[in-house]
């Protein structure tokens, strides 16, 4: 497991770096307004690309991690949920050629968008991450994403480039997923189509698809809303800073993502023992890192969003240091829910908990975006993302003891909240510059670990005498 972790946390690592490469360039290239284009756009294809997918990426990978143990069910399952999976990719695009045939103006930045809801039919990385083999998928993305990088840096070089910026994302999507499927040999079988039942998949698949509906509502939605009843500008304002958060997100939940296939056969066996081990092993880790990236990134924020982004984007910074907040919330519901709910069969508490975030970000986007637009979006998300957690760590708690998930957390929440004084007071008195910026976050790492290290923190000692028995290890084995 570990060294899936490692890979799937290279990915992210990579994922977060590209972002942090381009999007300073993008919003200074296309401003404010492409930005919000794109953003609106994106935001709007996406629930064509949900439609698509129908939750079998959730599904399939599940499915597969049931039947890894026998090739001749694996390779059978694997085409009958790719069937479906093709089968509602050609009815979405069929739908959003329908939606291209009304009046708009920006038809062209959607007909690069809508190269994304082709990619899902040839996404199959849900099947290796059922086998757990996520090396494929991670060197695979790692030189699609760069070769998009290049070509972004090649091709887009002011606001009339957006269409081209947008293309290169969108095909880099698609690229990528078809890199994936000359490794499949290795792991199927053939099967004649006669023998496959593919709409035996549909009614489970569709379980998971509302619960993706009611994500969406409060993953993307409030993007639209901004646009309708604020700006375009304060949606791509809104949706700079979120980016910044899911890319800090993204790094934390890759644990989840590999942990889900382990607790999937652990499920199967009957083993709760194990389950409830890497329930509280992954509860604690993901708060030990979130928990500082709350404060760190809300310390920083203005500082940090005018140096990245430019002086235009000024406003990201007071969005950012709320949104910030999201980050353990966030975390800790890719545990309780992909960790434990989805791999566990508990679907319809799972789709509760989601349905419930997407009810109450519906009723609190209109008022808060109307009084204070992007930063209104901002608050509402975190309000929602709170009420998924909650009802996810009630479900928990009818099984395991969720008292034991937050024991010794006010460790990380006294060295985060001195953390955040110190660095919010430093870089509200100093000039903004990338030096200063560098010795906040170092200064700002050295007095949390080292509170850590006067509390005597498990999980820190743990990570410090794995990381000296390695060395140890390492140097053995040159000296042999």
């Amino acid at each position: 497991m570990i060294f899936n972790y490692l890979y799937n946390m290279v990915y992210q690592v990579f994922v977060l770096i590209v972002p942090l490469v381009t999007m300073p360039y993008i919003s200074r290239v296309i401003g404010p307004t492409g930005v919000g284009v794109n953003t609106y756009t994106y935001a709007m294809t996406q629930y064509f690309v949900l439609f698509a997918t129908l939750g079998i990426n959730l599904y399939g990978s599940r499915e597969i991690a049931y039947q890894r143990g026998n090739k001749e069910k694996l390779s059978k399952t694997f085409w009958e949920i790719e069937t479906l999976l093709m089968t509602t990719a050609i009815i979405a695009s069929l739908a959003f050629l329908v939606f291209l045939s009304f009046p708009n103006k920006y038809r062209l930045y959607y007909i690069a968008q809508g190269v994304a809801i082709i990619a899902v039919a040839f996404d199959i990385s849900w099947f290796f991450m059922g086998i757990e083999n996520f090396k494929v998928t991670v060197t695979r993305n790692i030189l699609v994403k760069a070769i998009s990088l290049a070509c972004i840096f090649i091709f887009v070089k002011n606001k009339d480039d957006l269409f081209v910026y947008i293309l290169i994302t969108s095909l880099s999507v698609l690229l990528g997923n078809i890199t994936l499927w000359p490794y499949l040999k290795n792991h199927v079988e053939k099967i004649k189509f006669s023998y496959l039942k593919p709409l035996k998949h549909l009614r489970p698949s569709l379980v998971l698809f509302v619960p993706q509906i009611a994500i969406n509502i409060y993953a993307i939605l409030n993007k639209p809303m901004l646009k309708v009843f604020s700006s375009v500008e304060s949606a791509g304002f809104f949706d700079s800073s979120d980016k910044i958060v899911k890319l800090l997100v993204a790094l934390l939940t890759s644990l989840a993502t590999v942990v889900m296939p382990r607790v999937a056969n652990s499920f199967i066996r009957g083993d709760n023992k194990q389950i409830e081990r890497l329930l509280t092993k992954s509860f604690d880790y993901i708060s030990f890192l979130s928990i500082p990236l709350m404060f760190g990134i809300a310390a920083v924020a203005r500082e940090f969003s005018v140096l990245f982004f430019g002086k235009a984007f000024y406003s990201v910074g007071d969005i950012l240091l709320i949104e910030a907040m999201v980050i353990p919330v966030i975390a800790w519901a890719s545990i309780t829910g992909n960790q434990y709910l989805l791999p566990t069969n508990h679907n319809k508490e799972y789709t509760i908990s989601v349905i419930a975030g997407a009810i109450a970000n519906l009723i609190l986007n209109i008022p808060l975006i109307l009084y204070l637009g992007a930063i209104g979006a901002a608050i509402s998300t975190i309000i929602s993302e709170l009420v998924v957690t909650m009802i996810q760590l009630y479900y928990v708690n009818k099984t395991y003891r969720i008292r034991s998930l937050y024991k010794g957390i006010y460790r990380y929440l006294i060295a985060g909240l001195i953390m955040f004084i110190t660095v919010f007071l430093l870089s509200s008195r100093w000039s903004w510059s990338i030096s200063h910026l560098i010795i906040e976050v170092i200064l700002g790492g050295v007095l949390y670990f080292g509170i850590l290290f006067i509390f005597k923190t498990p999980i820190l000692f743990e990570i410090i005498n794995r990381s000296l028995s390695k060395f140890r290890q390492l140097r053995g084995g040159n000296r042999d």
